[in-house]
């Protein structure tokens, strides 16, 4: 039995929300799973993300291979760098210490992608006006 980390659509109609699921690979997308790790709401904004993740890594360990998606959704999360931190053998407090640094370089990050997208907004808005000027 192969199993997969996949998404499991759950919600109403133009209002998908996602559950995060292990399930064998033969069963349907909306079919039966084995359990449920956590949940995925695309919707919201910024969207909601919500991960087991002692359950998510139980999974990988034992050969869950995830959906291109549900591996998206863990790194975002860590849960895969923790896994390859764990794979190296490293003890508990230094796992914790690494984890550590890597939220805080993901945080300074941010801010920095902010900045981007505000001067990419300020520059179409120019090119708009000149457009309109133009026009006149």
């Amino acid at each position: 039995m192969a199993v997969k980390l996949r998404l499991r659509r759950m919600g109403k109609k133009k209002q998908p929300i996602y559950k995060i699921v292990a399930a064998d690979s033969r069963s349907p997308r909306d079919g039966k799973y084995l359990e449920s790790i956590g949940l995925y709401n695309p919707k919201q904004d910024p969207y909601t993300l919500e991960i087991n993740e002692d359950r998510a890594l139980y999974w990988l360990n034992v050969g869950a291979q995830p959906t291109e998606t549900v591996r998206s959704l863990l790194r975002q999360k860590g849960i895969t760098h923790k896994k390859e931190l764990l794979k190296r053998g490293l003890s508990e407090e230094q796992v914790q210490a690494e984890m550590e640094k890597w939220a805080n370089a993901k945080v300074a990050v941010a801010p920095a992608k902010k900045k981007k997208e505000t001067a990419v907004k300020s520059t179409t808005e120019v090119k708009g006006a000149s457009s309109e000027e133009a026009a006149e």
